[in-house]
């Protein structure tokens, strides 16, 4: 029996409300990391589809979307949010079978997709803009607008998540939406885009092509009709994306990896710390961009995190999505080689703790083991690389300033975080470490769908979440009226 999504055949595109097969009449195979099997069909789209979605943005921009009140635009959403909930387990397994995250994972990033559209639904109504005081017989103001047609290019292993954070502003706003999905893990965006659809999002409000990078993708990079491109990925591929943007002036938000930091000092809750110094690695498998992949730890207690988190990681299962370990498989073959590769550059490192692939998890599922590895020169690949897998470092350190040193001694600036009990070291942590987030004895505050995200360096530009993603999807006019 062919695989469905919200009874949609995952091959077609949603262009201007209607799903049509892409105009090349191509397919791509979709294969379930966790067994390696052939998953379904998707669409091929290439630039002709690309264009057509575009156009359709266009007409919705001056149509029924253009003309909706932000009241309005905020009611969708929030019925879009609530179908979201209804459809969570739904939405839950499909995420599994695509992406190899355990059910549990999947579930709590259907939850967060909801979350998104009833905060930017929320929101929608409530970005003022202001009055300025000028010269005498002037009245000044501001409005926020929308940028138009808005390009969106997301990564295989937080769907649902960057839907979100990224499609969710956008529309509230008013923008209409061109969505590119990532060729390996598309299904939750067709499945998303059948909910808007059911939540009475106009015709053209919401496009999807799923395709290639290389051909939808660089389409829609290099679209004229694009106002604003919004990019997760990898490094390589947002310099390209910018790139493309630069030749028609749009604005761009990138949004590129990490590789991200937490810094433990001697006086620090080590019991309090311990599951966010795990956790935070190998979520997802350690397929995430905030993913906290350097263990910084103070001498006075370095042994101590060593020797719990190296239990912590032997008592991990890996195996089938479907299943619920605590790891599931990583999403490809492809990435597999990848991780293998840095984890072949290990060699000769101390390996403090290391999880189980379970007996009788499938041979052609893409299983690497977590790894942790202790004593890590801070200069080493696998201290400084972007891994994307279940491997983390524990890097010992003296003092704060040669924790600091550490820190922001990569050239990404995510995410980081400090634990220590100290009150004047909290506050000069949070100024020192380079990252667009810092946590305070914690790690990812649950998600933080309110919280602005984005980074410094080769983690990008830009901010999603919270009322910043509102902004940054929308361009402010002033308005000077002389009136005597």
């Amino acid at each position: 029996m062919a695989l469905t999504v919200l009874g949609q055949s995952p091959d077609r595109c949603l262009i201007g409300g209607n799903w049509v097969a892409p105009i090349g009449a191509q397919t791509l195979t979709l294969r379930n990391p966790s067994d390696g099997t052939t998953l379904c069909q998707i669409a091929r789209g290439t630039a002709d589809d690309i264009d057509a979605a575009v156009a359709a943005a266009e007409a919705a921009r001056s149509g029924d979307w253009g003309r909706a009140t932000a009241a309005e635009r905020g009611r969708v959403l929030h019925k879009l949010g609530q179908l979201v909930l209804d459809h969570c387990e739904e939405l839950a397994r499909l995420e599994a079978l695509d992406v190899g995250k355990p059910l549990t994972q999947a579930r709590a990033d259907a939850t967060a997709l909801a979350r998104y559209m009833e905060f930017y639904g929320g929101a929608a109504d409530k970005l003022h803009g202001q009055t300025i005081p000028y010269l005498d017989g002037y009245t000044v103001y501001t409005l926020y607008e929308p940028h138009g047609v808005t390009g969106h290019i997301i990564p295989w292993n937080y769907p649902m998540q960057i839907i979100g954070r990224s499609v969710g502003a956008a529309l509230a706003m008013g923008n209409a939406v061109v969505l590119k999905p990532a060729e390996e893990a598309c299904l939750t965006a067709i499945a998303f885009a059948v909910l808007a659809q059911k939540a009475g999002l106009p015709d053209g409000a919401l496009n999807v092509v799923p395709g290639l990078g290389e051909e939808a993708g660089a389409a829609l990079a290099n679209h004229s009709g694009v106002q604003h491109l919004s990019f997760t990925g990898s490094v390589g591929v947002g310099r390209k994306v910018q790139q493309a943007a630069a030749n028609h002036i749009v604005p761009v938000t990138l949004e590129l990896g990490g590789k991200s930091p937490q810094v433990v000092f001697d006086d620090a809750d080590i019991e309090a710390a311990l599951p966010f110094l795990v956790n935070a690695g190998i979520q997802n498998a350690g397929q995430t961009c905030s993913a906290a992949s350097r263990i910084l730890v103070q001498r006075g207690v370095y042994d101590a995190v060593v020797t719990q988190m190296a239990a912590a990681y032997d008592s991990l299962r890996v195996g089938p999505a479907m299943d619920d370990f605590d790891v599931g498989p990583l999403v490809s073959s492809r990435q597999k080689e990848i991780v293998t590769g840095f984890l072949d550059q290990g060699q000769g490192l101390v390996k403090a703790g290391q999880g189980q692939i379970v007996a009788d998890a499938p041979a052609g599922g893409a299983y690497v083991t977590p790894t942790l590895f202790a004593d890590v020169p801070p200069d080493h690949a696998l201290a400084q690389d972007e891994i994307f897998g279940p491997v983390q470092t524990i890097i010992p350190f003296e003092d704060e300033a040669e924790a600091i040193a550490i820190a922001n001694g990569t050239r990404y600036g995510l995410v980081a975080s400090c634990w220590t009990e100290n009150g004047a070291r909290q506050m000069r942590m949070a100024r020192a470490l380079r990252a667009g987030q810092v946590f305070v004895n914690n790690y990812g505050a649950g998600g933080g769908v309110e919280l602005p995200f984005g980074g410094t360096g080769l983690s990008g530009h830009g901010r999603e979440k919270g009322f910043a993603a509102l902004y940054g999807f929308s361009t402010l006019k002033t308005v000077a009226a002389r009136h005597g």
